[in-house]
């Protein structure tokens, strides 16, 4: 399996040694206001790794960590899961991107990932559910083209074909461009 590289980041499997770091990004107030709760300890997010490995080697679910690529620096976190009819639709979640980030680092994940689910695992589709209050994944999504399925009283429902995702990623092929030294 092939391992998304772009121009200055690259995604990693995560591995149960990442716990710790995983573990501070979670809990972190400043990256975890729009994310599930976290509850217990970093030895918990290790057991949970090691639940997650067993997924991740039957091809359930991947969770990555975000690097630079320049420096093996990692910057956060994302994940494909969610699986949905066969390789109909994934969802993309558990996307954190620290302070150390460059301007382009968000965007370049999110698109990495995007990629690897489509390019790479052959899904014909993703499922994106973002907190109504997370304002700037909300604008995000819209600005990409993703088409708006629904909403409720917590979350907006967005759904990125592969076709839209192409058209999308098209402007920004140069962050999927691994620099070739």
């Amino acid at each position: 399996m092939k391992m998304p590289k772009g121009k200055t980041l690259s995604l990693r499997l995560a591995e149960v040694d990442d716990a710790e770091f995983i573990y501070r990004l979670r809990v972190d107030p400043s990256y975890n206001q729009h994310l599930s709760v976290v509850d217990g300890t970093s030895d918990d997010q290790r057991e949970w790794l090691r639940k997650y490995k067993e997924r991740e080697s039957r091809g359930e679910e991947y969770y990555f960590i975000i690097f630079r690529t320049s420096d093996q620096f990692p910057l956060g976190t994302i994940r494909i899961y969610d699986f949905v009819g066969g390789r109909k639709s994934f969802g993309i979640g558990s996307w954190i991107v620290a302070d150390q980030k460059s301007r382009f680092s968000a965007l370049e994940s999110v698109l990495l990932a995007y990629d690897f689910g489509f390019s790479e695992l052959g899904f014909e589709a993703c499922h994106l559910d973002v907190r109504k209050d997370n304002e700037k994944v909300v604008s995000f999504h819209r600005k990409s083209g993703a088409l708006l399925c629904r909403e409720d009283d917590v979350n907006v429902y967005f759904t990125m074909t592969r076709e839209i995702f192409d058209n999308f990623s098209n402007r920004f092929r140069p962050l999927l461009t691994p620099v070739v030294a």
